[in-house]
């Protein structure tokens, strides 16, 4: 898989009807695009891994593994890319789906929480006070946890809306770098992500 995804990144284009003999777990990671704008851009685009049905689908079961026979009410993704694999995550549970917006968007009442995402920017996400009821178990998905500022700020607006109980049912994504925000999540909440132990500091060294 090492080998796979090294030769895969620097590939400019891809087979996405390609499916290897072998699945193992994070086969899909190497459907992933390198940043060729520069460094106003994400280290790594995985927009592409959702091109090809197969590895979409595998992506999302490895997510899931870990929360087998878990309660599970409802699945949250954020604003924007956590869109994609939370509404696919909803969709095998057979759960309601609950986007977590950027502030300005909803036109409903909401519930507002400030925070500062991977690039340090100061942003604000919002999310609707009637979906929320005390005691759902709500699993939290994003496309990737870098800093951890951004599904902190999740995380305290569903534990707001649900009263006392612990409300996430757990936190899914890709990828949960090593950083001091993605330590935090782990230590709290069950996670779920994608990378192999063995590629785990090429992905928190962004390489």
């Amino acid at each position: 898989l090492h080998a796979q995804c090294s030769q895969s990144l620097q590939s400019p284009h891809m087979d996405l009807c390609h499916i290897p003999a072998a699945r193992e777990k994070g086969w899909y990671l190497a459907l992933m695009a390198p940043n060729v704008k520069g460094p106003n851009y994400a280290w790594l685009d995985p927009s592409r891994l959702y091109c090809h049905p197969q590895g979409l689908q595998d992506c999302v079961a490895d997510l899931l593994q870990p929360f087998q026979g878990d309660p599970i009410d409802m699945v949250a993704g954020i604003d924007a890319m956590g869109f994609i694999l939370g509404a696919a995550t909803a969709a095998v549970l057979q759960k309601g789906f609950l986007a977590i917006r950027k502030a300005g968007h909803l036109c409903v009442q909401t519930v507002a929480q400030p925070y500062t995402d991977y690039s340090g920017r100061e942003k604000v996400m919002e999310v609707r006070t009637d979906a929320i009821s005390p005691g759902l178990r709500i699993l939290l998905v994003d496309q990737w946890v870098e800093t951890g500022g951004t599904m902190r700020a999740a995380i305290e607006l569903v534990e707001r809306l649900g009263g006392p109980l612990r409300v996430p049912a757990g936190v899914a994504a890709i990828c949960i770098e090593d950083s001091e925000g993605g330590r935090w999540i782990r230590e709290r909440y069950k996670c779920s992500h994608c990378v192999p132990p063995c590629l785990q500091s090429r992905f928190d060294h962004h390489q």
